[in-house]
Order: structure tokens, then C-alpha cells, then sequence
């Protein structure tokens, strides 16, 4: 058995091929969306839910209702609501 972990090609490969795992704000100020449209992909709470907006299990948010997507400020986080 070797003692040295290996260090050629393959590895290096297979270091670098990783993607980025898609977070952020897929829908804007503004722009409408229709049931379950996910808005925002986020590790942890940093956006809140207001009305006519659900949280999953990994904190997305989707929209519950159709509308138009509005963010605001509310106890130091921001809001994320559908109008």
C-alpha cells in the first residue's frame, strides 16, 4: 500500500470540476411570479418571509400566492412579501 496520497492528473481533476451550489435571489423588486416560484436560494435566514411567501426546509423562499415581489426592512432583516 502506498504512503503518499496520489497527486496526479486524476486528483487534480476531480478538485477543480466542483460547481457552486446555485444560492442567491432568483426573482427581483419587481418582477411577478406565480405559485411556487422559488425567489430566493439562501444558506440560513438572511431574508425573512412576509405575506404570500413560504419557507422550505433549507430556507428558500417560494412564492404562495401569485404577484409582484416586494423586499423591505423589518427588525434589522429584510422582507421579502408578494403584492
Amino acid at each position: 500500500m502506498s504512503h503518499v496520497k496520489a497527486s496526479g492528473k486524476v486528483a487534480q481533476q476531480s478538485q477543480r470540476m466542483r460547481h457552486g451550489k446555485r444560492f442567491g435571489l432568483k426573482k427581483t423588486d419587481g418582477q411577478k411570479v406565480r405559485v411556487g416560484q422559488i425567489i430566493i436560494r439562501q444558506k440560513g435566514s438572511c431574508y425573512k418571509s412576509g405575506a404570500g411567501v413560504g419557507t422550505g426546509r433549507d430556507y428558500t423562499l417560494f412564492a404562495l400566492k401569485e404577484g409582484v415581489v416586494k423586499f423591505g426592512k423589518r427588525f434589522g432583516k429584510t422582507l421579502v412579501k408578494i403584492t
